[in-house]
């Protein structure tokens, strides 16, 4: 069995002390141990990247873009190794997991853009004599903590912006699938970033209190639960650090009467069972516009929900999708279905019995589908991160409207609709952070920012994009004005004191 490190100034270093367990989700077997780092270790990581960051500030910002074009480069090269791997721990397919690396990936392409991202502004003569200009500079040591969902993608996320910026990063990866994260520093390194820049600390919430608590750090980013989101917001502000927390998302699908029920069943398929659901963007409530909408959907839905292949990623690429990630998740997945049944809501394709010949043990959940789900039930107000789908079924539209609103999460939303007035009055009304009109996982490109509302974030700037740079720098207004000197001609007699 292998035992995991942490990547401490450019190399892999032992824990010292508590390990937990990495399994093999479509076994239910351990395949590893991974370290769990103390308070005192994390705290020597972090002192480590304060010694080095600020040469790495003082770089300019063209010489940091090259590392990232070359760590482009490199992730290209090895992604069928990084998408393997992280299907291993994950349980992921491999079409997805790769993915879930070209997602993080087109954010470090965006980062090769930082020369530009980083300028300031100046204003000439903004007084007699008076020039004004900003520069923005980094923060200094920051982290990051992330999720098991997508151990690539979120990582790549939160590193490259902070590292394009100047900034030391530590990378506190889940410690259920941390292999990738590890990979991706080695990978750094190769790329030229210099050793302690980056360092990966794999742990638990000791590991996490330790970030929260450590003066050096000046920012934080997180993903995970709303629950978890919330403390670290609001522990990490309380320590006066800067802070973006992203957590849980319940995404609502309307689907209106003129809309293409294939295309809207098609789409639903994909975005409520892709990666077994364990997504923030994937839409777990669909909401049909009248009886006639929400029959023609479940009609279109139930044979493609049965004809489903789950299966480990190991059986090929026409795999639909894989275990969840541990036996806990499996737990809470299907004791949320117990609920919806037990509160009223019709199970209309029932997946509870789902065996897998020679994975008995794995973590696999068959695809459930509930119909008649209203807003008082388990099912439709917590997160369940599963592969089940609720339909709500809504008389008009502006009582699908309301359900969207009114939910406490602001993740994602979708409307598909042919029509543009309708398509507008929902984009424009919406109190939903990221929309897709006829698009049903609206996750924006790495250009544009990526964040919810509500309960699903916390913070005033956003992930990726524009805002990432804003993060992770602070700016500083300088106002110069100098004194005429030499230009006015050579003195050559003692002046008399003032």
């Amino acid at each position: 069995m292998q035992t995991l490190s942490h990547w401490i100034n450019g190399q892999h270093v032992k824990g010292t002390g508590r390990h937990a367990d990495v399994f093999n989700p479509a076994t239910g077997e351990v395949q590893a141990q991974v370290p769990l780092a103390s308070t005192a270790e994390m705290d020597a990581a972090i002192n480590a990247a304060a010694a080095v960051q600020p040469k790495w500030g003082a770089t300019n910002p063209q010489r940091r873009a090259r590392v990232m074009m070359e760590f482009v480069r490199l992730l290209n090269r090895d992604m069928d190794k990084l998408a393997e791997a992280l299907s291993r721990e994950h349980g992921k397919t491999i079409p997805d997991a790769k993915g879930d690396v070209q997602r993080g990936l087109e954010v470090v392409e965006f980062c090769i853009g930082a020369p530009h991202l980083l300028k300031g502004e100046f204003t000439d003569s903004a007084g007699p004599g008076i020039d004004m200009y900003s520069l923005r500079q980094p923060l200094g040591v920051v982290a990051g903590i992330t999720p098991f969902n997508f151990p690539a993608m979120i990582p790549l996320w939160k590193m490259a912006p902070a590292l394009s910026c100047g900034n030391a990063f530590i990378l506190k990866p889940s410690e259920r699938d941390p292999s990738v994260p590890l990979m991706l520093a080695e990978l750094l390194q190769e790329a030229g970033l210099p050793d302690g820049i980056l360092q990966v600390v794999n742990g638990d919430k000791e590991a996490v209190d330790a970030i929260l608590d450590n003066e050096t750090i000046q920012a934080i980013g997180f993903v995970g639960s709303t629950p978890i989101a919330q403390y670290i917001y609001a522990r990490g502000c309380a320590a006066g650090k800067r802070v973006q927390c992203f957590g849980g998302a319940k995404n609502h699908m309307i689907i209106m009467p003129d809309a293409d029920m294939d295309q809207a069943a098609d789409a639903l398929i994909g975005a409520g069972f892709g990666a077994a659901g364990e997504r923030c963007m994937a839409i777990s409530v669909a909401v049909p516009v009248g009886e006639k909408t929400a029959d023609a959907l479940i009609e279109r839905l139930i044979p493609r929900i049965e004809k489903l292949k789950v299966a480990p990623y190991t059986a090929g690429n026409d795999v639909d999708y894989g275990p969840v990630v541990t036996a806990a998740a499996k737990a809470n997945i299907l004791g949320l279905v117990e609920k919806g049944i037990a509160q009223g809501a019709k199970l209309v394709v029932d997946g509870r019995d789902f065996k897998l010949q020679g994975y008995e043990d794995g973590f696999f959940v068959g695809p459930h589908l509930f119909d008649h789900v209203t807003p008082d039930m388990d099912i439709y107000r917590k997160e369940i991160f599963g592969p089940v789908l609720c339909q709500v079924r809504a008389k008009s539209y502006e009582e699908a409207l309301g359900y969207a609103m009114d939910h406490e999460y602001g993740n994602g939303t979708a409307i598909f609709t042919r029509d543009g007035d309708t398509a507008r009055n929902f984009a424009n009304r919406i109190n939903i952070g990221m929309v897709g009109i006829n698009v049903p996982i609206p996750v924006p490109l790495a250009y544009h920012t990526f964040g919810g509302w509500k309960k699903s974030g916390f913070g005033d700037l956003n992930q990726h994009g524009p805002d990432s740079f804003r993060f992770y720098t602070r700016t500083k207004t300088v106002t110069a004005r100098w004194p005429s000197g030499i230009r006015q001609g050579g003195e050559f007699n003692f002046k008399a004191m003032d």
